[in-house]
């Protein structure tokens, strides 16, 4: 099947020609869909084109092509790669029929679509059947089967319906028969009005008061033979409107070895016509397409000469050519040169006593040479080189190209064509490149300010030099300044003449509440090698209201200085501590001092209520992993809450202050939003390293567990306020009193793991056995309590006898299960007993 397929590709050949360029979105949507239908993947399409001689650089613009239009959405398929592919020799449709087909000329080999004439009978756009809604032509020929419809009109009215006879006539009632076969429309109408005369006396005379029109009705066949050198050679069947164009249409026109200029129409055994197609596609010139009669013979004899044109001409080809046609003539019907071309010489490449040679035909002779069988005619193209070019870059007004007159230009006038230098110019020192007469490059150095200031000698420009004028940008590193520390938007920002730290501070946002005016240090960078010293640091105080000081005026920035500011000392942020449960006014508390304590937030909770558990009370702490948000993050979250307060689609109508300060804190956020996807996009480029241990996800639960439970004692903190059981509160603390406990949980290795109610006097042994005692898997030894308030005790032993912890309201009694022991195998017992044998041979020697 697939050789059937490439065989069909070889013959239609259009693959090896195909212009990716020139593919239309929907022709590709389409090759997509008729791949992923036979489950090809994009590189098994591409790879498919390749073979069926589509050039690889061609293939791979269809696949980038494919590629581009899946990802931008436009088409319609279901996924990028179908189930894994099929086998190409299963395929039964030629995948790429559909771009095939896209040219109206698909069927045409390469050598017929280059035949200049060719494409005209084969172009499923054009239809050159007969029109029959035409007036009846006065020049028609009426022949046998023609249907004449006569009508009398004006003193007398009669209509007659006729049928030319076979033998030429037509049999007018109460008249007789006329003939009229062989004769034209006109004719035939002057001998029905005679015969029609005889009966109508109101038709002849000088002031005739009766009328005759003759029109034809069902018009009738012809049979028209088609022979020689055609594609499709015959009799066929016509319309007796028909022409010579009509009849080589629906023979396919001539084939590739037929005569396009001098195809004979023979009527009666007799030469009546030669049809030059060359006439109609360059002139529109059909005197020759007459109209055909039953019995014509077309003949279209085989060519006699025919040349190729390439080059740069306005359509390429093979064309037929004349006995004594010149060579200007053919350039007609190419449609002349294109701008490209060199038109003074063309090359013609002939054979001629069995060898090629090569012949030069200049301009002047065009009219006269007399082009030959075979012969190729090659058209040059102009050189890509300029004669009087001069091109000027850089920093000036207008950078360009630049006619170079033959009274010549230099330097300064073309400065001054240019429209003067830009400001940010480098005047020092230009650079003129020159193309030597060996087309080498050489760099010639300019001081364009003496040149401009007319101190240096100016320099006359040559073809296709070159003048660059630098920028003092282009020169030097760009300058900046930077910020950091307690500023809305700390960065790098482009460094401005006289600016100070104030002006900086402004383009970063402004301070923020906990940075300090005073300590605000200066980094600048050190020039002096010999001193050793890596950044000169200075200490500045600014007003803070960010007024200007005389202090800060005489100390401008200078380009890379690097200015921090500090946090205020005395300045924190609140931290909040949790108490949940059993306390009278529970919730989130501010912690008020460094050194606030349990205690001090259990009496600003209102104390215990009479419902509490001390004893099972516990504090929650976060551990060094916990993910804190960053003071960006926060402050990114208050600015999104106010946001939501201050929309007017989510809350009441808002004053003229509340909107402008919505649309400003709107614009931060937007700013915020694109820095952190900047951050994300370098993040994705940098790969994390990880190891057995960072994959390990429960491992990873256990050693960086952001919160632990502390167990601490209540009732004795309580009591002794300030102690060191009195733990000092951190920020994010929960602290957690329970209501009064009443139950014992059992879970592990046990028989029936469940929860049971508190027995005050009762052991560990005895809760075991309300949960059906301990399962054959049971490690009795290791079993520990877990109590309420987060701490653990675990069973003891000594001298064989155990000593389990004590049992509290709210414990949890946990079982573990006893480590799962590999059994020797017979291989392990063998290779012990041969190291023992062994040992025992070398003890044995040394002992000997």
């Amino acid at each position: 099947m697939m050789l059937s397929i490439l065989l069909q590709a070889q013959s239609l050949s259009d693959i090896q020609n195909l212009k990716v360029d020139n593919l239309s979105d929907a022709q590709l949507e389409q090759l997509i869909k008729r791949a992923e239908a036979n489950g090809l993947t994009t590189n098994q399409l591409v790879a498919l084109a390749r073979e069926k001689g589509m050039p690889a650089s061609e293939a791979n613009k269809l696949g980038q092509r494919i590629t581009d239009l899946r990802m931008s959405g436009q088409t319609n398929s279901t996924s990028g790669k179908m189930e894994g592919g099929r086998n190409l020799m299963d395929q039964e449709i030629d995948l790429f029929d559909s771009l095939r087909k896209s040219d109206p000329y698909y069927d045409l080999t390469p050598t017929q679509k280059k035949i200049f004439g060719f494409k005209l009978f084969h172009n499923r756009q054009l239809n050159f059947s007969p029109s029959l809604n035409l007036p009846t032509p006065l020049s028609y020929i009426v022949g046998s089967g023609d249907q004449l419809l006569i009508d009398v009109y004006g003193a007398s009215q009669q209509s007659y319906d006729l049928t030319v006879t076979p033998e030429g006539r037509i049999f007018v009632p109460n008249v007789g028969p006329v003939q009229v076969g062989g004769a034209s429309i006109e004719a035939a109408t002057g001998r029905i009005k005679n015969s029609l005369g005889r009966i109508y006396s109101g038709l002849n005379g000088a002031n005739p008061n009766t009328f005759l029109q003759v029109r034809l009705g069902n018009i009738r066949s012809i049979k028209v033979s088609m022979v020689g050198e055609l594609t499709k050679p015959g009799t066929y069947t016509l319309p007796s409107f028909a022409t010579v164009f009509n009849a080589l249409y629906a023979a396919g026109g001539p084939n590739e070895n037929g005569a396009f200029r001098n195809i004979q129409v023979y009527r009666n055994s007799k030469l009546v016509a030669a049809v030059d197609i060359y006439e109609f596609l360059s002139k529109g010139d059909q005197s020759a397409n007459i109209l055909l009669q039953d019995n014509d013979v077309i003949i279209v004899p085989p060519l006699q000469a025919r040349v190729e044109i390439t080059g740069p001409v306005r359509r390429e080809g093979l064309f037929e050519v004349k006995p004594n046609e010149a060579l200007m003539d053919l350039f007609v019907y190419t449609g002349g040169f294109t701008a490209q071309a060199y038109k003074d010489r063309v090359t013609v490449r002939r054979i001629e006593n069995n060898q090629r040679k090569v012949l030069d035909v200049s301009e002047t002779d065009f009219n006269t040479f007399t082009p030959k069988d075979g012969d190729e005619i090659l058209v040059g193209e102009a050189l890509d080189r300029f004669s009087n070019r001069v091109q000027v870059t850089g920093s000036v007004n207008r950078p360009g190209e630049f006619a170079l007159g033959e009274s010549g230009l230099t330097i300064k006038q073309l400065i001054e064509k240019a429209e003067g230098l830009r400001p940010e110019a480098f005047t020092n020192r230009a650079t003129l490149y020159r193309t030597s007469d060996d087309l080498t490059l050489a760099a010639v150095p300019l001081n364009l300010k003496g040149i401009i200031e007319g101190t240096a000698e100016d320099i006359i420009l040559k073809n296709e030099d070159l003048l660059f004028v630098p920028s003092r940008y282009d020169i030097q590193e760009e300058y900046y300044v930077k910020i950091s520390g307690e500023v809305n938007l700390p960065g790098t920002y482009p460094y401005a003449s006289s600016m100070t730290v104030g002006d900086l501070i402004l383009r970063a946002g402004g301070l923020l509440e906990s940075a300090t005016n005073s300590s605000i240090e200066i980094a600048r960078r050190v020039r002096d090698q010999q001193s050793g010293k890596i950044a000169e640091i200075t200490n500045l105080t600014i007003d803070p209201n960010l007024q200007l000081s005389a202090e800060e005026a005489n100390m401008p920035l200078s380009p890379f200085d690097h200015v921090f500011i500090r946090r205020s000392p005395g300045f924190e942020k609140e931290q909040l501590v949790t108490v949940r449960g059993e306390v009278r006014y529970p919730g989130e508390f501010v912690i008020s001092s460094s050194n606030e304590r349990i205690s001090d937030v259990i009496k600003r909770a209102g104390g215990l209520s009479n419902f509490a558990y001390p004893k099972g009370a516990n504090l929650i702490r976060r551990t060094i992993y916990y993910e804190e948000k960053s003071e960006e993050e926060i402050r990114e979250q208050r600015l999104k809450e106010i946001r939501d307060n201050l929309d007017p689609k989510l809350n009441r109508n808002t004053n003229e202050a509340e909107q402008i300060l919505f649309e400003r804190i709107e614009k931060k956020l937007v700013q915020i939003d694109e820095e952190k996807k900047k951050v994300r996009s370098q993040l994705f480029k940098v790969s994390v390293p990880t190891d057995s241990i960072s994959i390990d996800s429960a491992l990873n639960a256990s050693r960086y567990k952001q919160q632990d439970l502390v167990g601490i004692d209540l009732e004795y903190i309580m009591q002794h306020p300030g102690s060191e059981a009195d733990l000092i509160l951190y920020e994010g603390d929960i602290l957690q009193i329970p209501k009064q406990l009443q139950t014992v949980r059992m879970v592990g290795e046990v028989l029936l793991p469940t929860t049971t109610r508190f027995i005050g006097g009762k052991s560990l042994k005895d809760y075991i056995s309300k949960a059906g005692g301990f399962t054959e898997n049971a490690r009795k030894t290791k079993a520990y309590v877990i109590y309420a308030n987060g701490d653990a005790a675990q069973t003891r032993s000594f001298l064989g006898l155990k000593n389990y912890p004590s049992i509290e309201p709210g414990a949890e009694i946990v079982v573990p299960r006893k480590p799962i022991k590999e059994r020797m195998s017979a291989a392990s017992w063998i290779g012990i007993a041969s190291s023992l044998a062994t040992l025992g041979i070398l003890v044995e020697r040394l002992i000997n």
